[in-house]
Protein backbone atom coordinates (compact mmCIF):
# COMPACT_ATOMS: atom_id res chain seq x y z
CA UNK A 1 0.00 0.00 0.00
CA UNK A 2 1.48 3.28 -1.18
CA UNK A 3 1.12 6.90 0.38
CA UNK A 4 -1.73 8.89 0.67
CA UNK A 5 -1.83 10.24 -2.36
CA UNK A 6 -1.16 6.98 -5.07
CA UNK A 7 -4.13 5.42 -3.26
CA UNK A 8 -7.06 7.78 -3.27
CA UNK A 9 -9.74 5.73 -2.80
CA UNK A 10 -9.13 3.18 0.21
CA UNK A 11 -11.60 2.31 2.43
CA UNK A 12 -10.30 0.91 5.12
CA UNK A 13 -8.43 4.51 5.84
CA UNK A 14 -11.77 6.42 4.02
CA UNK A 15 -14.38 4.50 6.45
CA UNK A 16 -12.78 3.58 9.41
CA UNK A 17 -10.12 5.53 10.19
CA UNK A 18 -11.43 9.31 9.68
CA UNK A 19 -9.27 12.18 10.37
CA UNK A 20 -11.09 14.77 12.12
CA UNK A 21 -10.78 14.97 15.43
CA UNK A 22 -8.68 17.24 18.02
CA UNK A 23 -6.40 16.45 20.68
CA UNK A 24 -8.80 15.91 23.54
CA UNK A 25 -10.57 13.27 21.37
CA UNK A 26 -7.14 11.44 20.73
CA UNK A 27 -6.91 11.87 24.32
CA UNK A 28 -9.90 9.85 25.03
CA UNK A 29 -8.91 7.00 22.54
CA UNK A 30 -5.42 6.49 23.86
CA UNK A 31 -6.88 6.68 27.32
CA UNK A 32 -9.36 4.04 26.26
CA UNK A 33 -6.75 1.68 24.45
CA UNK A 34 -4.93 1.62 27.49
CA UNK A 35 -6.38 2.35 30.71
CA UNK A 36 -8.45 -1.15 30.37
CA UNK A 37 -9.23 -3.85 33.44
CA UNK A 38 -6.51 -5.57 32.53
CA UNK A 39 -4.93 -2.91 35.55
CA UNK A 40 -6.90 -4.84 38.18
CA UNK A 41 -4.16 -7.38 37.46
CA UNK A 42 -1.39 -5.08 38.88
CA UNK A 43 -1.68 -6.26 42.37
CA UNK A 44 -0.86 -9.80 40.91
CA UNK A 45 2.67 -8.68 39.75
CA UNK A 46 3.66 -6.86 42.42
CA UNK A 47 2.90 -10.05 44.41
CA UNK A 48 5.68 -11.72 42.85
CA UNK A 49 8.21 -8.38 42.25
CA UNK A 50 7.73 -6.99 45.69
CA UNK A 51 7.25 -3.77 47.33
CA UNK A 52 10.58 -1.76 45.67
CA UNK A 53 10.76 -3.90 42.40
CA UNK A 54 6.96 -3.58 41.85
CA UNK A 55 7.06 -0.15 41.85
CA UNK A 56 10.23 0.10 39.87
CA UNK A 57 9.33 -1.58 37.38
CA UNK A 58 5.78 0.48 36.95
CA UNK A 59 7.15 3.65 36.93
CA UNK A 60 9.90 2.52 34.35
CA UNK A 61 7.30 0.90 32.35
CA UNK A 62 5.45 4.01 32.19
CA UNK A 63 7.95 6.34 31.95
CA UNK A 64 9.20 4.12 28.45
CA UNK A 65 5.83 3.58 26.95
CA UNK A 66 5.03 7.48 27.15
CA UNK A 67 8.96 8.09 25.43
CA UNK A 68 8.57 5.53 22.95
CA UNK A 69 5.19 6.93 22.27
CA UNK A 70 6.23 10.35 21.88
CA UNK A 71 8.76 9.01 19.53
CA UNK A 72 5.77 7.24 17.63
CA UNK A 73 3.93 10.01 17.00
CA UNK A 74 7.43 12.55 16.57
CA UNK A 75 8.38 9.80 13.13
CA UNK A 76 4.81 10.04 11.85
CA UNK A 77 4.78 13.65 12.29
CA UNK A 78 8.08 13.75 10.09
CA UNK A 79 6.84 11.63 7.27
CA UNK A 80 3.58 13.13 7.30
CA UNK A 81 5.51 16.46 6.38
CA UNK A 82 7.20 14.49 3.92
CA UNK A 83 3.67 13.97 2.52
CA UNK A 84 3.91 10.43 3.15
CA UNK A 85 1.00 10.26 6.17
CA UNK A 86 0.80 6.68 7.28
CA UNK A 87 -2.29 5.58 9.16
CA UNK A 88 -1.33 2.06 10.40
CA UNK A 89 1.47 0.19 11.55
CA UNK A 90 2.30 -1.84 9.24
CA UNK A 91 2.49 0.92 6.50
CA UNK A 92 5.17 2.38 8.75
CA UNK A 93 7.05 -0.63 8.79
CA UNK A 94 6.69 -0.87 5.22
CA UNK A 95 8.26 2.46 4.84
CA UNK A 96 10.97 2.28 7.34
CA UNK A 97 12.29 -1.29 7.80
CA UNK A 98 11.12 -2.56 4.29
CA UNK A 99 7.83 -4.44 3.27
CA UNK A 100 8.63 -7.46 4.51
CA UNK A 101 9.35 -6.67 7.79
CA UNK A 102 5.45 -4.73 7.68
CA UNK A 103 3.63 -7.86 6.25
CA UNK A 104 5.49 -10.59 7.93
CA UNK A 105 5.89 -9.43 11.21
CA UNK A 106 4.43 -6.35 12.42
CA UNK A 107 1.05 -6.65 10.67
CA UNK A 108 0.18 -9.89 12.00
CA UNK A 109 1.44 -9.33 15.43
CA UNK A 110 -0.32 -5.95 15.65
CA UNK A 111 -3.46 -8.54 14.50
CA UNK A 112 -2.66 -10.89 16.83
CA UNK A 113 -2.10 -8.26 19.98
CA UNK A 114 -5.67 -6.23 18.89
CA UNK A 115 -7.38 -9.80 18.39
CA UNK A 116 -6.40 -11.13 21.44
CA UNK A 117 -7.28 -7.84 23.56
CA UNK A 118 -10.74 -8.65 22.16
CA UNK A 119 -10.57 -11.65 23.24
CA UNK A 120 -9.56 -11.51 26.89
CA UNK A 121 -12.38 -8.05 27.22
CA UNK A 122 -14.99 -10.56 26.34
CA UNK A 123 -13.91 -13.01 28.52
CA UNK A 124 -13.38 -10.75 31.49
CA UNK A 125 -16.52 -9.67 30.95
CA UNK A 126 -18.47 -12.84 31.23
CA UNK A 127 -16.26 -13.58 34.79
CA UNK A 128 -17.80 -10.18 35.19
CA UNK A 129 -21.13 -11.05 35.10
CA UNK A 130 -20.75 -14.20 36.50
CA UNK A 131 -19.57 -12.66 40.07
CA UNK A 132 -22.60 -10.27 39.70
CA UNK A 133 -24.83 -13.38 39.05
CA UNK A 134 -23.27 -15.74 41.69
CA UNK A 135 -23.58 -12.82 44.14
CA UNK A 136 -27.27 -12.68 43.67
CA UNK A 137 -27.79 -15.88 42.85
CA UNK A 138 -25.30 -18.08 45.27
CA UNK A 139 -26.68 -21.57 44.18
CA UNK A 140 -27.04 -20.68 40.37
CA UNK A 141 -25.97 -23.11 38.00
CA UNK A 142 -25.00 -20.75 34.85
CA UNK A 143 -21.55 -21.28 33.43
CA UNK A 144 -18.96 -19.26 32.56
CA UNK A 145 -19.64 -19.71 28.94
CA UNK A 146 -22.91 -18.70 28.94
CA UNK A 147 -21.74 -15.54 30.47
CA UNK A 148 -19.69 -15.11 28.02
CA UNK A 149 -22.14 -15.59 25.09
CA UNK A 150 -24.20 -12.86 26.64
CA UNK A 151 -21.15 -10.24 26.95
CA UNK A 152 -20.55 -11.00 23.12
CA UNK A 153 -24.05 -10.41 22.12
CA UNK A 154 -23.52 -6.89 23.55
CA UNK A 155 -20.34 -6.54 20.99
CA UNK A 156 -22.42 -7.80 17.85
CA UNK A 157 -24.09 -4.65 18.50
CA UNK A 158 -20.99 -2.37 19.63
CA UNK A 159 -19.45 -3.60 16.39
CA UNK A 160 -21.50 -2.30 14.41
CA UNK A 161 -20.27 1.51 15.16
CA UNK A 162 -18.98 2.26 11.57
CA UNK A 163 -15.68 4.27 12.17
CA UNK A 164 -12.74 5.08 14.92
CA UNK A 165 -13.38 8.88 14.95
CA UNK A 166 -17.19 8.18 15.94
CA UNK A 167 -16.39 6.02 19.07
CA UNK A 168 -15.14 9.46 20.69
CA UNK A 169 -18.42 9.79 22.77
CA UNK A 170 -18.44 6.33 23.96
CA UNK A 171 -14.80 6.70 25.00
CA UNK A 172 -15.26 9.63 27.30
CA UNK A 173 -17.59 7.87 28.80
CA UNK A 174 -14.84 4.98 29.16
CA UNK A 175 -12.48 7.38 30.20
CA UNK A 176 -14.89 8.32 33.28
CA UNK A 177 -15.57 4.33 34.07
CA UNK A 178 -11.87 3.73 34.30
CA UNK A 179 -11.42 6.06 37.14
CA UNK A 180 -14.79 5.13 38.64
CA UNK A 181 -13.66 0.84 39.02
CA UNK A 182 -10.24 2.00 39.69
CA UNK A 183 -11.49 4.30 42.81
CA UNK A 184 -13.95 1.54 43.72
CA UNK A 185 -10.87 -1.21 43.39
CA UNK A 186 -8.82 1.28 45.52
CA UNK A 187 -11.21 1.89 48.17
CA UNK A 188 -12.51 -1.99 48.59
CA UNK A 189 -8.76 -2.80 49.70
CA UNK A 190 -8.20 -0.19 51.88
CA UNK A 191 -11.26 -0.60 53.89
CA UNK A 192 -10.55 -4.39 53.66
CA UNK A 193 -6.92 -4.08 54.19
CA UNK A 194 -7.98 -1.65 57.30
CA UNK A 195 -10.71 -3.93 58.82
CA UNK A 196 -10.00 -7.21 60.54
CA UNK A 197 -12.06 -8.94 58.01
CA UNK A 198 -8.86 -9.12 55.54
CA UNK A 199 -6.15 -12.00 55.23
CA UNK A 200 -2.90 -11.48 57.22
CA UNK A 201 -0.24 -9.38 55.11
CA UNK A 202 2.18 -10.79 54.04
CA UNK A 203 4.67 -9.45 51.67
CA UNK A 204 7.51 -12.49 51.50
CA UNK A 205 8.41 -13.75 47.79
CA UNK A 206 8.42 -17.01 46.82
CA UNK A 207 11.44 -19.16 48.42
CA UNK A 208 11.75 -21.36 45.11
CA UNK A 209 14.31 -19.32 43.55
CA UNK A 210 12.41 -21.06 39.68
CA UNK A 211 9.49 -20.29 40.46
CA UNK A 212 10.26 -16.88 42.10
CA UNK A 213 12.65 -16.15 38.84
CA UNK A 214 9.86 -17.09 36.12
CA UNK A 215 7.48 -15.29 38.24
CA UNK A 216 9.16 -11.69 38.00
CA UNK A 217 9.35 -12.37 34.43
CA UNK A 218 5.93 -12.98 33.92
CA UNK A 219 4.77 -9.84 36.08
CA UNK A 220 7.35 -8.41 33.99
CA UNK A 221 4.50 -9.38 30.77
CA UNK A 222 1.52 -8.80 33.20
CA UNK A 223 3.32 -4.83 33.32
CA UNK A 224 3.90 -4.45 30.60
CA UNK A 225 0.45 -5.69 28.58
CA UNK A 226 -2.07 -2.88 30.51
CA UNK A 227 0.61 -0.96 29.70
CA UNK A 228 0.93 -1.64 25.94
CA UNK A 229 -1.13 0.51 23.18
CA UNK A 230 -0.79 -1.44 19.82
CA UNK A 231 -2.74 1.53 17.50
CA UNK A 232 -0.73 4.36 18.36
CA UNK A 233 -0.36 5.11 14.16
CA UNK A 234 -4.41 4.63 13.96
CA UNK A 235 -4.98 7.03 17.00
CA UNK A 236 -3.11 9.56 15.64
CA UNK A 237 -4.54 8.89 12.19
CA UNK A 238 -7.88 10.25 13.55
CA UNK A 239 -6.60 13.33 14.47
CA UNK A 240 -7.29 16.23 11.94
CA UNK A 241 -4.35 17.88 9.74
CA UNK A 242 -1.93 19.44 11.09
CA UNK A 243 -0.82 16.90 13.76
CA UNK A 244 1.88 18.79 15.09
CA UNK A 245 1.79 18.64 19.32
CA UNK A 246 -1.69 17.10 19.67
CA UNK A 247 -0.41 13.74 20.47
CA UNK A 248 1.48 15.01 23.00
CA UNK A 249 -0.99 16.57 24.67
CA UNK A 250 -3.54 13.56 24.06
CA UNK A 251 -0.78 11.69 25.90
CA UNK A 252 -0.65 13.80 28.78
CA UNK A 253 -4.27 13.41 29.26
CA UNK A 254 -3.72 9.90 28.97
CA UNK A 255 -0.95 9.23 31.31
CA UNK A 256 -2.81 11.73 33.95
CA UNK A 257 -5.26 8.99 34.05
CA UNK A 258 -3.00 5.96 34.02
CA UNK A 259 -0.89 7.89 37.01
CA UNK A 260 -3.89 7.93 39.26
CA UNK A 261 -5.29 4.48 37.86
CA UNK A 262 -2.55 2.01 37.63
CA UNK A 263 -0.62 3.32 40.53
CA UNK A 264 -3.82 3.56 42.94
CA UNK A 265 -4.86 -0.03 42.16
CA UNK A 266 -1.68 -1.31 42.20
CA UNK A 267 -0.42 -0.06 45.53
CA UNK A 268 -3.41 -0.95 47.63
CA UNK A 269 -4.48 -4.03 46.82
CA UNK A 270 -0.91 -5.14 46.98
CA UNK A 271 -1.08 -3.37 50.11
CA UNK A 272 -4.21 -5.28 51.71
CA UNK A 273 -4.21 -8.51 50.11
CA UNK A 274 0.07 -9.32 49.99
CA UNK A 275 1.03 -12.43 47.76
CA UNK A 276 -2.40 -13.25 48.29
CA UNK A 277 -3.70 -10.84 45.84
CA UNK A 278 -5.56 -12.36 42.89
CA UNK A 279 -4.90 -11.99 38.82
CA UNK A 280 -8.10 -9.93 39.01
CA UNK A 281 -8.18 -8.02 42.30
CA UNK A 282 -11.91 -7.67 42.51
CA UNK A 283 -12.16 -11.80 43.16
CA UNK A 284 -10.03 -11.00 46.17
CA UNK A 285 -13.12 -8.67 47.73
CA UNK A 286 -14.86 -12.22 48.21
CA UNK A 287 -13.92 -14.85 50.61
CA UNK A 288 -14.75 -18.07 49.90
CA UNK A 289 -18.15 -16.53 48.56
CA UNK A 290 -18.72 -14.51 51.26
CA UNK A 291 -17.90 -10.44 50.68
CA UNK A 292 -15.88 -8.34 52.42
CA UNK A 293 -17.15 -5.19 51.43
CA UNK A 294 -20.94 -4.82 51.22
CA UNK A 295 -22.75 -6.56 47.89
CA UNK A 296 -23.72 -3.12 46.38
CA UNK A 297 -20.32 -2.36 46.03
CA UNK A 298 -19.16 -5.35 44.65
CA UNK A 299 -21.92 -5.06 42.18
CA UNK A 300 -21.02 -1.16 41.34
CA UNK A 301 -17.09 -2.00 40.44
CA UNK A 302 -18.38 -5.44 38.66
CA UNK A 303 -20.73 -3.28 36.30
CA UNK A 304 -18.65 -0.02 35.90
CA UNK A 305 -15.64 -2.89 35.10
CA UNK A 306 -18.22 -4.71 32.24
CA UNK A 307 -19.25 -1.33 30.33
CA UNK A 308 -15.65 -0.57 30.12
CA UNK A 309 -15.05 -3.46 28.25
CA UNK A 310 -16.88 -3.23 26.21
CA UNK A 311 -15.85 0.20 24.85
CA UNK A 312 -11.79 -1.38 24.90
CA UNK A 313 -13.35 -4.40 22.77
CA UNK A 314 -14.54 -1.96 20.38
CA UNK A 315 -11.53 0.26 20.45
CA UNK A 316 -9.37 -2.97 19.76
CA UNK A 317 -11.88 -4.64 16.96
CA UNK A 318 -10.84 -0.72 14.78
CA UNK A 319 -8.00 -2.43 13.16
CA UNK A 320 -9.79 -5.64 12.51
CA UNK A 321 -13.03 -3.45 10.89
CA UNK A 322 -10.50 -1.95 9.26
CA UNK A 323 -8.71 -4.80 7.44
CA UNK A 324 -12.33 -5.74 6.52
CA UNK A 325 -13.74 -2.72 5.14
CA UNK A 326 -10.38 -2.74 2.68
CA UNK A 327 -11.27 -6.47 1.98
CA UNK A 328 -15.18 -6.21 1.54
CA UNK A 329 -16.02 -2.60 1.01
CA UNK A 330 -16.47 -0.42 -2.54
CA UNK A 331 -14.50 2.68 -1.42
CA UNK A 332 -16.20 4.13 -4.83
CA UNK A 333 -20.20 3.86 -3.20
CA UNK A 334 -20.93 5.82 0.14
CA UNK A 335 -20.35 4.67 3.33
CA UNK A 336 -23.75 3.23 4.05
CA UNK A 337 -24.51 2.46 0.75
CA UNK A 338 -26.15 -1.27 0.33
CA UNK A 339 -22.82 -2.65 -1.04
CA UNK A 340 -21.23 -1.43 1.94
CA UNK A 341 -23.57 -1.79 4.91
CA UNK A 342 -24.09 -5.61 4.06
CA UNK A 343 -20.60 -6.69 3.75
CA UNK A 344 -20.12 -4.67 6.77
CA UNK A 345 -22.36 -5.87 9.27
CA UNK A 346 -21.63 -9.59 8.02
CA UNK A 347 -17.73 -9.48 8.21
CA UNK A 348 -17.48 -7.52 11.56
CA UNK A 349 -20.40 -9.92 13.18
CA UNK A 350 -18.32 -12.97 12.26
CA UNK A 351 -14.98 -11.30 13.66
CA UNK A 352 -16.90 -10.85 17.15
CA UNK A 353 -18.43 -14.37 16.76
CA UNK A 354 -14.88 -16.02 16.47
CA UNK A 355 -13.29 -13.47 19.27
CA UNK A 356 -16.56 -14.65 21.80
CA UNK A 357 -15.92 -18.70 20.41
CA UNK A 358 -12.67 -18.30 21.18
CA UNK A 359 -13.21 -16.81 25.20
CA UNK A 360 -15.50 -19.77 25.31
CA UNK A 361 -13.67 -22.38 24.61
CA UNK A 362 -10.52 -21.37 26.58
CA UNK A 363 -11.05 -19.72 29.24
CA UNK A 364 -7.88 -19.80 30.57
CA UNK A 365 -6.99 -16.70 28.44
CA UNK A 366 -5.23 -15.18 31.33
CA UNK A 367 -1.96 -17.41 30.79
CA UNK A 368 -2.22 -16.95 26.69
CA UNK A 369 -2.24 -13.20 27.63
CA UNK A 370 1.09 -13.07 29.38
CA UNK A 371 1.98 -14.68 25.25
CA UNK A 372 0.27 -11.76 23.79
CA UNK A 373 2.34 -9.27 26.17
CA UNK A 374 5.63 -10.83 25.69
CA UNK A 375 5.76 -11.69 22.14
CA UNK A 376 3.25 -8.90 21.05
CA UNK A 377 2.69 -5.79 23.34
CA UNK A 378 6.44 -5.71 24.05
CA UNK A 379 8.02 -5.61 20.57
CA UNK A 380 5.10 -2.74 19.44
CA UNK A 381 5.80 -0.73 22.33
CA UNK A 382 9.34 -0.87 23.83
CA UNK A 383 11.54 -1.90 20.51
CA UNK A 384 9.77 -0.70 17.88
CA UNK A 385 9.44 2.84 18.18
CA UNK A 386 12.80 3.60 19.10
CA UNK A 387 14.15 1.91 16.30
CA UNK A 388 11.95 3.67 14.23
CA UNK A 389 13.36 6.95 15.81
CA UNK A 390 16.85 6.06 15.49
CA UNK A 391 16.44 5.29 11.79
CA UNK A 392 14.10 8.33 10.54
CA UNK A 393 15.74 10.51 12.59
CA UNK A 394 19.70 8.87 12.28
CA UNK A 395 20.85 11.36 16.09
CA UNK A 396 24.35 11.34 16.21
CA UNK A 397 26.14 8.48 17.57
CA UNK A 398 28.14 10.61 20.21
CA UNK A 399 24.66 11.51 21.44
CA UNK A 400 23.08 10.12 24.27
CA UNK A 401 19.61 9.94 22.63
CA UNK A 402 21.39 7.37 19.86
CA UNK A 403 22.44 5.25 22.79
CA UNK A 404 19.61 5.81 25.19
CA UNK A 405 17.04 3.99 22.47
CA UNK A 406 19.58 1.34 21.83
CA UNK A 407 19.61 0.34 25.54
CA UNK A 408 16.39 0.15 25.57
CA UNK A 409 15.12 -1.27 22.49
CA UNK A 410 17.88 -4.26 23.70
CA UNK A 411 17.00 -4.27 27.16
CA UNK A 412 13.53 -4.92 26.14
CA UNK A 413 13.68 -7.04 23.51
CA UNK A 414 15.85 -9.49 25.86
CA UNK A 415 12.64 -9.26 28.12
CA UNK A 416 10.12 -9.63 25.56
CA UNK A 417 12.35 -13.20 24.90
CA UNK A 418 12.81 -13.95 28.98
CA UNK A 419 9.15 -12.79 29.44
CA UNK A 420 7.86 -15.19 26.38
CA UNK A 421 9.41 -18.20 27.96
CA UNK A 422 8.14 -17.81 31.26
CA UNK A 423 4.72 -17.36 29.60
CA UNK A 424 5.28 -20.57 27.27
CA UNK A 425 6.29 -22.04 31.20
CA UNK A 426 3.28 -21.12 32.84
CA UNK A 427 1.13 -22.22 30.12
CA UNK A 428 2.41 -26.04 30.57
CA UNK A 429 2.14 -25.98 34.07
CA UNK A 430 -1.37 -25.34 33.97
CA UNK A 431 -1.76 -27.18 30.96
CA UNK A 432 -2.83 -30.47 33.47
CA UNK A 433 -5.66 -28.46 34.61
CA UNK A 434 -7.37 -27.17 31.34
CA UNK A 435 -10.81 -28.50 29.84
CA UNK A 436 -12.39 -26.29 27.06
CA UNK A 437 -15.50 -24.72 28.08
CA UNK A 438 -14.20 -25.09 31.27
CA UNK A 439 -16.36 -23.10 33.74
CA UNK A 440 -13.62 -20.87 35.81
Amino acid sequence: MGSVEKDELDAGAQFVLKSRGSWIHCGYHLTTSIVAPSLLSLPFAFASLGWTAGVASLVIGALVTFYSYNLLSLVLEHHAHLGHRHLRFRDMANDILGPRWGRYYVGPIQFLVCYGAVVGSTLLGGQCMKAIYLLSNPDGNMKLFEFVIIFGGLMLILAQIPSFHSLRHINLVSLVLCLAYSTCATAGSIYIGSSSKGPKKDYSLSSNDESRIFGIFNSLAIIATPLGNGIIPEIQATLAPPVKGKMFKGLCVCYGVVTVTFFSVAISGYWAFGNQADGLILTNFLDDGKPLVPKWFILMTNAFTILQLSAVAVVYLQPTNEVLERTFADPTSGEFSLRNVVPRVISRSVSVIIATTIAAMLPFFGDINAVIGAFGFIPLDFVLPVVFFNLTFKPSKKGVLFWLNVTIAVVFATLGVIAAVAAVRQISLDAKTYRLFANV
